[in-house]
């Protein structure tokens, strides 16, 4: 059988309480892969690009998917999803929006910016719990190219 490489997820949220959600979630459902947590676009960027504190790649692999919010102070998730288009070689990262936002023009424009799938922020942890699940077992079998080391 032929390795693969562990799905490493990179998640920009400024939400303490989702961010918290995501972490039981992931938890309770025995899902132990490495992720990191920025808290916007802007710190988003700096970890693919492994520039300040992000640059030990041994401490801060570069992430095989992306999921980010979309409503975020400053840089928010359109940003980044746009930065990534203006970055071709970074851009093959597999994006997942996870929003509160279910607005029609939110959705065509990540769709539109390249992300690779749209979900909406429940209050329901049982919904999050079956989204991370649908979403670790895709991405997790899923065939990812090389990735590189920094955008």
């Amino acid at each position: 059988m032929e390795w693969k490489q562990p799905l490493i997820l990179l998640v920009a949220e400024d939400d303490e309480n989702d961010v918290f959600l995501l972490k039981r979630a992931f938890n309770k459902l025995g899902i132990n892969l490495p992720c990191y947590f920025c808290k916007d676009g802007v710190e988003a960027m700096a970890y693919l690009k492994g520039e300040g504190q992000f640059a030990d790649r041994i401490a801060h692999p570069f992430p095989r998917a992306l999921i980010t919010d979309l409503k975020m102070p400053g840089c928010n998730g359109f940003d980044l999803l746009r930065w990534l288009q203006e970055h071709p070689e970074c851009n093959l990262i597999p994006k997942i929006v996870l929003s509160s936002s279910a607005m029609a023009a939110d959705i065509k424009l990540a769709y539109q910016l390249g992300t690779n799938c749209y979900f909406t922020k429940s209050t329901n942890f049982e919904r999050l719990l079956e989204l991370v699940r649908i979403t670790h077992s895709f991405w997790s079998t899923a065939e990812l190219p090389e990735l590189p080391k920094n955008c």
